[in-house]
């Protein structure tokens, strides 16, 4: 505690999506996590120019046909969580989302799923399977939005 009172702790943020699409939504939200201490964490290593002076680290892209690469992301995800004890985890989407939703909520953090702009008729099979985790589950869609689903609060486009 500082003598004008308690200090303020910055937050943690990890913000983390597949490539292609689903990264390019994540850098859409850079300025809700303004004067955070965000960890970007994307499966190319390339990424890092799109992120310059901030944290970022890589791991392996895999889907759901390799099991044996979405064992090895989510034992690598495990490490860099561990290691940076996010206060919030955000995700736009796919596999490494889906890990960092799970392990964020063991590890008590607060998670938001974004699901992509992309799934325009439901909601993405990755997005259906970390409603349940998800502190707050959001699509981009007002029609796809639902009072026991996700909620729609505008789009990052």
């Amino acid at each position: 505690m500082s003598k004008d009172g308690p200090t303020k702790q910055i937050p943690r943020i990890l913000a983390i999506a597949s490539g292609g699409g689903h990264w390019v939504q994540l850098l859409r939200l850079r300025p809700a996590w303004k004067g955070a201490r965000v960890t970007y964490v994307s499966v190319r290593k390339a990424y890092a120019s799109d992120v310059p002076g901030e944290r970022f680290m890589a791991i392996n892209d895999a889907t759901r046909w390799d099991k044996v690469g979405l064992i090895k992301m989510a034992f690598r995800l495990a490490w860099i969580m561990v290691r940076v004890r996010p206060n919030v985890v955000v995700s736009t989407g796919a596999a490494p989302g889906y890990f960092a939703i799970r392990l964020g909520k063991i590890l008590g953090a607060r998670t938001i799923w974004l699901d992509s702009i992309a799934n325009v008729e439901e909601i993405s099979m990755t997005g259906t399977l970390v409603k349940d985790h998800a502190t707050l589950w959001l699509t981009q869609w007002p029609h796809l939005a639902a009072a026991e689903g996700p909620q729609c609060h505008g789009s990052v486009l």
